[in-house]
C-alpha cells in the first residue's frame, strides 16, 4: 500500500493506513487522540513499517524519560521481528532516525530526517518530527530551512500545506524574521483554525517584538481555537501569562496559573511543569508574592523522579526547588547530573544530553542554586559566558529568556551596573516597548544615584 503522497507502506493494509493518516493528522493538531489512533494502527498491521515509527516517536517527543524507554522497549521488538531489507529506502530511514533518537542522539537523528525529506520532502511525519527535533536542540536556522527546503514540493491546496506554514512560521520567528513570520504564521491559521502551532508562532512573533497587547488581543479572538482539546494548550496559556504580565497584573498572571498552566488537576508532564517552573520564576525574579504555589510544583517535579535525559527539564526542576526554599533537592539534582556525567564520559555515552548538561544544562542549575540563595555575583559569572549558547540545550529564545532575565536582575543585585546597563541597553533596543525593560532601567537608575550619593558623603 501507499499513503496519500504514494509513499510505500510496508506491511500495512488499507485499513492501517487510512488509521495512519488519521493519526497523522492528529499529530500535526497536537491532539490527544493520536495516541490512541497511533496504537490503532498497530492493531490493524502490527508489523506496519510507519505505524511502528509512528509509536516510536511519539513515545519520544514528549520528552518524558519513561516513556521513551517504554518505546525503545516496543521498537526494538520491531526490530527484532522484521527483516528491514524489506522496507523501502524512506522507511529504513525513518527507523534509523527514530533508533538513533531512541538511543539519546537527537542531533543524528535530525540529520537523518533531513537527508529523508530531500529526496521526500512531501513526508510531513518526518518534516514534523525533524521540526521538533530541532526545537528540542535549539537550532534556529533548521527550525526554517528544514520546512522552508520542502514548502516548494508542496501544492499550496493540499491539506497539509497550512499546517507545514504554521511550523514555517516558528522557524522564521526563531530566526529573528518577525514580520515575515507573523505573515505566514497568521495565513496559516487562515487555513486551519485549530492549527495551534501556527497560532503558536503568531503568539511568539508579538512577543518577541514586544507587541503584548496585539498578543492578549489575538489569543482573545481565538480562545476556542486553541485554549482546549490539544497538547499545547497549557503552552499557549504560558504565553498568554507572560502577556499579561507586562501589563504588571500579577493577580491575572495567577489566575492563569491556577486555571490552565498547573493545578492540582494536572497531569505532571515535564511540558507543562517547565511552563509552570519558568513562569513562576519570572514572578521571583521581580519579588512577587506567588503564595503556596512554589511547594506544590516543587512536589509535582520531585514526584516525576527523573533521571538524567533532557537538561531544559532539569534546569526547571531546579527553578522549582529554588524557588520553593528547597535548595537541597536542586543540589541533589545536580550531583545527580554530575555523577552520570562522569559515569556518561567514561562509558562514551549519554547522546546528546550529554554536552547539553555539561555545557550549559548544570552551570545553568548551579546559577539558578546561587541566585536563590543571593549569590548575585557567583550567579552572573556562571550565566554571563552561556548567554550566547544557551539555545543549544533547546526551547525557544521566549523560554530562554527566563534566564537572560535572571542574569539582568543578578548583575542589578551583584552591583554590577556597567554590566546591567549593556544587558538592558541590548534588550531595549530591540524591543523599545517591553515594560520589564522599562522597569529594570527605572531600578539601574535608581541604584546608580543611590551609589553615587554614598560616595559623595
Amino acid at each position: 500500500m501507499t499513503d496519500r503522497h504514494a509513499h510505500v507502506m510496508t506491511y500495512t493494509d488499507a485499513d492501517a493506513v487510512r488509521l495512519y493518516e488519521r493519526a497523522l493528522d492528529s499529530l500535526l493538531f497536537f491532539r490527544g487522540e493520536v495516541a490512541a489512533e497511533a496504537a490503532a494502527v498497530l492493531d490493524a498491521s502490527p508489523r506496519s513499517a510507519m505505524g511502528n515509527v509512528l509509536g516510536a516517536y511519539l513515545g519520544l517527543l514528549g520528552t518524558e524519560e519513561k516513556d521513551a524507554a517504554e518505546a525503545a522497549t516496543a521498537f526494538e521488538a520491531y526490530r527484532r521481528a522484521v527483516d528491514m531489507a524489506d522496507l523501502g529506502p524512506r522507511e529504513r530511514m525513518h527507523v534509523e532516525a527514530a533508533s538513533r533518537w531512541l538511543d539519546g542522539d537527537m542531533r543524528h537523528a535530525g540529520r537523518v530526517l533531513g537527508e529523508l525529506v530531500v529526496a521526500c520532502p512531501r513526508d510531513a511525519l518526518a518534516l514534523a518530527v525533524g521540526h521538533q527535533l530541532d526545537f528540542f536542540t535549539g537550532d534556529a536556522a533548521l527550525l526554517r530551512d528544514r520546512i522552508g527546503g520542502a514548502l516548494s514540493a508542496w501544492d499550496t491546496d493540499d491539506p497539509h500545506y497550512g499546517l507545514l506554514q504554521g511550523m514555517y512560521a516558528f522557524g522564521l520567528e526563531e530566526s529573528g524574521h518577525y514580520t515575515l513570520a507573523e505573515r505566514v504564521g497568521l495565513e496559516a491559521v487562515e487555513r486551519n483554525a485549530r492549527d495551534v502551532w501556527g497560532i503558536h508562532a503568531v503568539v511568539h512573533a508579538y512577543e518577541m517584538q514586544g507587541r503584548y497587547e496585539d498578543g492578549i488581543r489575538y489569543l482573545d479572538a481565538r480562545t476556542d481555537d486553541w485554549s482546549t482539546g490539544n497538547y499545547l494548550n497549557v503552552h499557549n496559556w504560558w504565553h498568554y501569562a507572560l502577556y499579561v504580565m507586562e501589563t504588571g497584573r500579577v493577580d491575572k498572571v495567577l489566575a492563569v496559573y491556577d486555571a490552565a498552566v498547573h493545578h492540582d488537576g494536572s497531569a505532571g508532564a515535564a511540558m507543562e511543569l517547565l511552563d509552570a517552573a519558568s513562569l513562576l520564576w519570572r514572578l521571583y525574579l521581580s519579588d512577587a508574592d506567588t503564595g503556596d504555589r512554589w511547594p506544590a510544583l516543587a512536589d509535582a517535579w520531585a514526584r516525576r523522579n527523573d533521571g538524567a535525559y533532557y537538561a531544559f527539564n532539569d534546569v526547571h526542576a531546579v527553578m522549582a526547588y529554588v524557588g520553593a526554599g528547597r535548595t537541597a533537592e536542586a543540589g541533589r539534582l545536580i550531583r545527580d547530573r554530575e555523577a552520570w556525567l562522569r559515569d556518561t564520559v567514561a562509558g562514551r555515552t549519554g547522546g546528546s544530553n550529554a554536552p547539553m548538561t555539561a555545557e550549559i544544562g548544570l552551570p545553568v542549575c548551579r546559577a539558578l542554586v546561587a541566585y536563590g540563595q543571593r549569590r548575585y555575583a557567583d550567579a552572573v559569572g556562571l550565566l554571563l559566558p552561556l548567554r550566547r549558547r544557551l539555545h543549544t540545550f533547546g526551547g525557544s529564545h521566549a523560554q530562554r529568556d527566563a534566564l537572560q532575565k535572571t542574569l539582568v536582575e543578578a548583575a542589578l543585585r551583584a552591583g554590577h551596573h556597567d554590566r546591567a546597563r549593556t544587558l538592558l541597553s541590548e534588550r531595549v533596543n530591540l524591543r523599545p516597548d517591553c515594560p520589564y525593560d522599562a522597569n529594570a532601567r527605572a531600578r539601574l537608575a535608581a541604584r546608580r544615584q543611590i551609589d553615587e550619593q554614598s560616595t559623595h558623603r
